[in-house]
């Protein structure tokens, strides 16, 4: 634990003096003040990773330290020591927030332990905030790939969507990045310091999915050996993420609409009433409207399910993300697999260009991953391609020349707009209509 602060506050002179000595001899840098007047002086002008404070001191008392240290920086641990423990004063010490509490004459060795489970929860602690972070960064809406009018829409209506705990179902083919949307919502929410969980309704049988959701009581059924909470009761003060909620049993739309309601479940075994905190997010590939009116979906719960709907676009009918896309998936999977690609011949971008994505943005992702894996230069070409998208369709060869003609023309308009603007490309894209990375995307494609 080198490098590590500690500050020990303390009026006792000799206990003072043995406690910074031990600490000294553990290599940590230590800082002594004989009182709590003194000690908050060093707190205010120094940073410490830990403290130990004296309960029972003249002026200024153990607690008000505590206090104070709490208040400028929640995080530090503040070890309490006092030569009069009771349980009244443990229990007030650990109230106000201290990490733990010793009586003197303090035990050195259980000293040391106490401290480096300290430095191990910070270390812990620090860990969840920079996963946190990454987590929010990584769902940030600016990280969400989407230039075209229709990706924008939907991102605009996930923002302000973010901030208000209302009920979201999204819509959308598989592979449109339904579970994409969901954190996004939920790690730019309120709710972003809770868990976001997520449950398939269409991979569990009906009996494992109710355990699942609401967790069982020991002895509950066959194999239920020990209770366990379930997935509402994990995502207490977060956002439970319900994919496929189409495929949900008729038992299970009437437990789900209770809590939706209420707020409220039993586990399987037990008529205990559990209260939870939890946004729900739900999404299917279904057209879930068919289902009700098939009588396979209540009615009433698609109501509460859809109180805010988003729509997200297959990728056939947002092409414009396609050049960005290709460019992210490359780079990312370049890293991912330590290979070296710089980019797409213009054959393969064209035949990328073409395809229909039935599986959408998913597919695209694996298709890339199998050229960066295959591709035996720099560059990925026809050839690392999947056979399907290197042939070409029937009467593919007689309207080549229409595509050509449209090539032509947009080059011509480029090479205009650049003229116009002086060779500014944020200006040359707002003279076509286009983003300034679909430009660029364009130059690179007709070598301009």
């Amino acid at each position: 634990m080198e490098g590590i602060r500690v500050l020990v506050i303390d009026d006792e002179e000799a206990q003072r003096g043995l406690i910074a000595g031990f600490f000294k001899k553990q290599g940590l840098e230590v800082a002594a003040a004989e009182g709590g007047s003194q000690g908050l002086e060093r707190l205010q002008k120094e940073p410490f990773d830990l403290v130990l404070v004296d309960y029972r001191m003249p002026g200024i008392s153990g607690l008000e330290v505590l206090r104070e240290v709490k208040r400028v920086n929640p995080e530090i641990p503040v070890i309490v020591m006092t030569a009069y423990g009771t349980i009244e004063t443990a229990v007030q010490a650990m109230k106000e927030g201290a990490y733990d509490y010793l009586t003197k004459p303090v035990d050195l060795d259980d000293l040391w332990h106490r401290i480096e489970r300290a430095r191990e929860r910070q270390w812990l602690l620090a860990e969840n905030r920079e996963l946190k972070e990454r987590l929010q960064e990584r769902y940030h809406f600016d990280q969400i790939i989407g230039e075209s009018g229709k990706m924008q829409e939907v991102l605009a209506l996930v923002h302000r969507v973010s901030n208000s705990g209302a009920t979201v179902l999204i819509r959308g083919e598989s592979g449109t990045g339904k579970e994409l949307i969901a954190k996004a919502i939920h790690y730019n929410s309120p709710r972003a310091e809770g868990p976001f969980i997520k449950v398939n309704c269409a991979a569990l049988p009906e009996n494992l999915l109710e355990s699942e959701l609401f967790g069982h009581e020991k002895g509950a059924f066959t194999g239920a050996v020990s209770s366990r909470i379930g997935r509402f009761e994990a995502a207490d003060k977060g956002t439970i993420f319900l994919d496929e909620i189409g495929d949900l049993s008729p038992s299970l739309q009437v437990k789900l609409l209770r809590v939706l309601q209420e707020r409220e479940f039993e586990r399987l075994g037990s008529n205990r009433t559990i209260k939870v905190d939890v946004r729900i997010i739900a999404a299917t590939n279904r057209d879930l409207e068919a289902v009700v009116r098939g009588g396979r979906f209540r009615e009433d719960l698609y109501y509460r399910l859809n109180v805010v709907p988003i729509s997200i676009p297959p990728l056939r009918e947002r092409r414009e993300d396609l050049p960005p896309l290709m460019d992210h998936f490359l780079t990312k999977l370049s890293l991912e697999n330590r290979k070296t690609i710089t980019g797409l011949t213009r054959e393969a971008r064209d035949a990328l260009m073409r395809y229909e994505y039935p599986g959408n943005v998913r597919e695209l992702e694996n298709i890339l991953e199998r050229a960066v894996v295959l591709a035996r230069s720099e560059t990925i070409g026809l050839s690392d391609l999947p056979i399907s998208l290197q042939e070409p369709k029937a009467g593919e060869e007689t309207e080549k020349s229409l595509p050509s003609l449209l090539e032509g023309i947009e080059r011509r308009m480029i090479v205009e707009a650049l003229q116009k603007s002086q060779g500014v490309q944020t200006k040359a894209a707002e003279l076509l209509g286009i983003s300034e990375r679909m430009l660029r995307y364009k130059l690179k494609k007709y070598g301009i």
